[in-house]
């Protein structure tokens, strides 16, 4: 699998693929074609017998809380959920197998330290009867959890990866081994459960995940009908103060508490979950789309909208002109003297119109696909 090297005839750039490949790949690199063909047959059990050291987890069919019993609807007889601490060497022997599908296929990710044991492995297999012969496992994906001490007496669970391959992506499989982790969460009284930086496709599953257990979760219906029957008693257009409407500070402990959903993710959730109880919709949704912007416009420049508070400011640069800007806060909230230009003016507010857009769009995909499987 040797390439032109670049100092060979065949053009300027043409490097070493061997040395390339081998730094993320490692001692699982094969050159020959018959050594890469051998190992279907040598290593066909591989995943079933590295595996075998781990603990299998049950799917949550129940776990005796309100809002927290399974969501997929989907046949899962034949998945199996293993964790593996990495204090077990097959768990490092493993990994270090994964390490090229995560580099390769999750973007900017790094491979974990597999000499911690704060971090545990997930995997996420399906059984698979052949003739004549034991049950294998086939590999779907797997995901990479940390476990942080929480004082005095508790730990929390951070998802730091998380994978389905190709071939098995859109088939529930990482809903499934989502529902596995959270039911650990919940059944081993962590603290909370939290995401490193989760990417948009994850973080869509996760939401449509975490507003199904919402949804039936006591505390947050008491909650939410009061906050609907506030919205359903006239236009805020006509009031001269627009609320902020977040989730009661008591709903947000008992969900951390029991659901394990931090107050970051219950925050996300809890305007979908306002989108899904106003209903009809369409006889609300202008005063719904109002708190949207209200919150990003007052996130983004302040409690002071233009007049006080952040400011954000356009100044030439070499560097890139549609990431050249200053931000800025005014002190004690006083009215800022800097003044923006009409098109300043104008393109921020082209700006806070395209984030409000976004997040509609976010809140209303995740609503359909909730209302959907409800």
């Amino acid at each position: 699998m040797l390439t032109k090297s670049s100092h060979s005839q065949g053009g300027k750039g043409v490097t070493d693929l061997k040395s390339a490949l081998q730094n993320i790949f490692g001692e699982t690199l094969l050159d020959s074609k018959d050594d890469f063909l051998q190992t279907f047959s040598s290593d066909g059990n591989y995943i079933r017998s590295i595996i075998s050291s781990g603990e299998v987890l049950q799917h949550p069919l129940t776990n005796g809380h309100d809002g927290a019993s399974t969501l997929s609807g989907k046949a899962t007889s034949d998945l199996e959920v293993v964790r593996m601490v990495m204090d077990n060497p097959d768990a490092g022997s493993l990994y270090s197998r994964l390490v090229p599908l995560v580099l390769l296929l999750v973007d900017g990710s790094n491979p974990i330290d597999v000499t911690d044991s704060g971090w545990e492995l997930y995997v996420l297999t399906q059984k698979k009867d052949l003739e004549h012969e034991d049950v294998q496992s086939r590999l779907l994906g797997f995901s990479a959890i940390y476990r942080f001490y929480h004082y005095p007496d508790s730990t929390r669970l951070r998802l730091g990866q998380i994978l389905v391959l190709p071939p098995y992506q859109s088939k529930g499989h990482g809903r499934h081994l989502l529902e596995v982790i959270h039911n650990v969460a919940i059944s081993e009284d962590v603290y909370d459960f939290t995401v490193e930086e989760p990417l948009d496709a994850f973080q869509h599953v996760r939401t449509c995940l975490d507003v199904q257990r919402l949804l039936g979760f006591e505390p947050i219906k008491e909650a939410l009908n009061s906050t609907v029957l506030y919205l359903k008693q006239g236009r805020l257009s006509k009031k001269t103060h627009v609320p902020r409407f977040v989730p009661p500070s008591s709903a947000a402990e008992d969900v951390r508490r029991v659901l394990k959903i931090n107050k970051t993710q219950l925050t996300q959730c809890w305007e979908i979950l306002i989108y899904l109880s106003l209903d009809p919709i369409d006889k609300y949704v202008d005063d719904f789309e109002m708190i949207v912007s209200h919150r990003v416009k007052e996130e983004i420049l302040g409690k002071d909208g233009g007049s006080g508070g952040k400011q954000v400011i356009e100044v030439p640069s070499e560097y890139k002109e549609d990431m050249s800007f200053v931000m800025f806060k005014t002190k004690d909230g006083k009215p800022s003297s800097v003044e923006l230009d009409e098109d300043q003016t104008k393109q921020q507010e082209e700006q806070l119109k395209q984030l409000v857009d976004e997040r509609l769009n976010v809140i209303k995909s995740v609503a359909q696909k909730v209302q959907l499987q409800v």
